[in-house]
């Protein structure tokens, strides 16, 4: 019996180890063919230039491959959209834990996790014949496809992450903390600012990270509303061309082992790169506050 028990388990330790190996080598797999296929540009253009050039003209004689230009505009959609989805994002989630009815609660948090079920393709088209006209009329703006179209779909596409996860995370924090609070006289809003929230900080920047990478690699949505044009913004209601918007209207144009096709693959690198170092500082932060959470329980 018990040595059934252990072959069960070394059978099943086994599959995990070859389900875990696997998701590497598929990532590894990735990585050696964006490298394969991205590095050959920097034989014709050397990285300063690639990195902070200001013109991307893939197609002109001769051709310029500066994407300082789309690195810009995926930086400020991202930095941009973050700052509108997290608070609300996080403040729904309070809301929905702490304060909420049960009633309430139970109605409006499939809701929540239902718009994150919508299709990309659908909340582009919603900022194309929505958004767009709106803020071109009300905005006096030449076009309603811009920078800050973008990041409103973008923060629209992220705030059912971060609230879901986010509210998962505060209530799971232990009763008997918000209990002994309490006890010791603290209000609602004392126990919320000084003992769940620090307690529930690990998930909630778990929930801004996943959050945010959404934004950050977001292709359809950027593609369809973001403006398309290649230039650094002076303003939120400029156009912009983030690098996952290149990649996708330029990929199908570009021939096959052509400088063009190389410097698109190059771009990936680069955000396959950018997105590396995020979720390393996101999982660092949230590796701290899940140390400082332990060291105050």
């Amino acid at each position: 019996m018990k040595k059934n028990i252990l072959t069960k388990e070394k059978i099943i330790s086994t599959l995990l180890l070859l389900i875990a190996f696997t998701s590497i080598t598929f990532v590894a797999l990735i990585f050696f063919f964006l490298f394969h296929e991205g590095l050959p540009i920097f034989k014709h253009v050397s990285v300063r230039e690639f990195l902070f050039g200001k013109y991307w003209y893939p197609t002109s004689d001769p051709p310029d491959f500066g994407i300082f230009p789309l690195f810009i505009g995926s930086i400020l959609v991202t930095l941009l959209s973050s700052v509108i989805a997290i608070p609300i994002g996080v403040m729904t989630a309070i809301y929905l834990a702490e304060m909420a009815s049960p009633f309430v609660r139970k109605i409006l948090k499939p809701l929540i996790e239902l718009l994150a079920a919508l299709p990309s393709v659908v909340i582009g088209f919603f900022g194309m014949v929505v958004v767009a006209p709106f803020l071109q009329k009300y905005f006096d703006l030449a076009t309603g496809l811009n920078l800050f179209n973008a990041s409103l779909m973008l923060a629209f596409m992220s705030i059912p992450t971060i609230c879901s996860i986010s509210e998962d995370a505060i209530y799971s924090v232990p009763t008997e903390l918000k209990e002994g609070s309490f006890a010791l006289g603290a209000t609602h809003l004392q126990t919320l600012l000084r003992v769940i929230l620090p307690s529930s900080l690990s998930g909630i920047s778990v929930a801004i990270t996943l959050g945010m990478s959404r934004a950050i690699g977001e292709t359809m949505v950027v593609l369809m509303v973001a403006g398309g044009a290649a230039m650094i913004p002076e303003s939120i209601f400029d156009p912009v061309r983030p690098m996952p918007a290149s990649i996708a209207a330029e990929m199908a144009e570009a021939p096959y082992k052509s400088l063009h096709y190389h410097a698109l693959f190059a771009i990936g690198i680069v955000l396959f790169l950018f997105t590396w170092a995020f979720n390393m500082i996101a999982e660092y932060i949230s590796h701290k506050y899940k140390q400082r959470g332990t060291a105050t329980l």
